[in-house]
């Protein structure tokens, strides 16, 4: 995108621009990706934000172009009744990254300080235990070794309620209103309250939070890409030249005949 042509941030973002340049950035993640694999790196990516904010979207461009079995994504379901009785955070823990492995949690330990806390599905007392000893257990993730980015998606009140608007009225996207979603609107000065607490108490050196202005979603999901560019610092990795090998006619017969009678799918376009 040239100079010229760059739209100011208050101007709407064209499809054919937004397109041209996260196709870019993804190249520059699947670089990163053989880096990754190469060097061993260990990296854990948490978005957390509001309900709304559009993290799946921000996500779904992250990986779309990179290989699951190094992004690997990572929603998990509300606890089981044996998961509850655990140590909190060990449901999570048990899908770290090994070496060469990306992941991303999709919601993740801050549960505790948003929706349990705000929902009353955790205690005061286990909240502020939360909050305390959460940011020592990342100063170990990161001390062990494990590159940690905590992500925070921020968005309005006027296009939050304009985004559940739009869930109710389009069958498409009816599946993303869960019954958690419609208190986050009523509650949301509580939710507002819980997100200053979680800052003040776990935005630190080792494991820094950074927020995400998501309004605008493509501009939102590309500054997300760059910024995660910018964190883990990497080189191209060379590859091997790969020459796609003749098919050999050894025992060649006419397998299209063979699939004669089976049963096709209907080619209706």
């Amino acid at each position: 995108m040239s100079k010229k042509s760059k739209p100011s941030a208050t101007e709407k973002l064209k499809t054919k621009d937004y397109t041209k340049e996260l196709r870019k950035l993804q190249g520059e993640l699947c670089r990163l990706q053989e880096w990754i694999k190469q060097e061993g790196l260990r990296v854990i990516i948490v978005f957390e934000g509001r309900d709304a904010a559009g993290k799946g979207g921000t996500i779904k461009a992250l990986t779309e172009r990179v290989s699951p079995r190094v992004f690997r994504l990572v929603a998990l379901p509300a606890p089981s009744d044996r998961e509850k009785s655990q140590m909190y955070i060990q449901r999570y823990m048990q899908h770290f990254p090994a070496a060469g492995e990306v992941v991303i949690f999709d919601r993740s330990w801050y549960n505790r300080a948003g929706v349990e806390h705000v929902m009353g599905f955790c205690t005061k007392e286990q909240h502020r235990n939360f909050l305390k000893l959460c940011p020592e257990v990342e100063r170990y993730i990161v001390d062990g070794g494990i590159i940690l980015i905590k992500i925070w998606l921020e968005v309005s009140d006027k296009e939050q309620k304009r985004r559940f608007e739009a869930r109710l009225e389009d069958p498409l996207r009816q599946w993303k209103l869960s019954p958690m979603d419609l208190p986050s609107r009523s509650k949301w000065f509580e939710y507002s309250r819980a997100r200053d607490l979680m800052l003040e108490a776990t935005d630190t050196k080792w494991a820094p939070w950074y927020i995400l202005r998501s309004d605008d979603k493509k501009r939102a999901r590309l500054n997300c890409i760059r910024h995660i560019l910018k964190l883990i610092p990497y080189k191209s990795v060379p590859r091997e030249k790969v020459k796609l090998p003749k098919r050999s006619m050894k025992g060649a017969y006419d397998d299209l005949a063979s699939l004669k009678n089976r049963r096709f799918i209907a080619e209706k376009c």
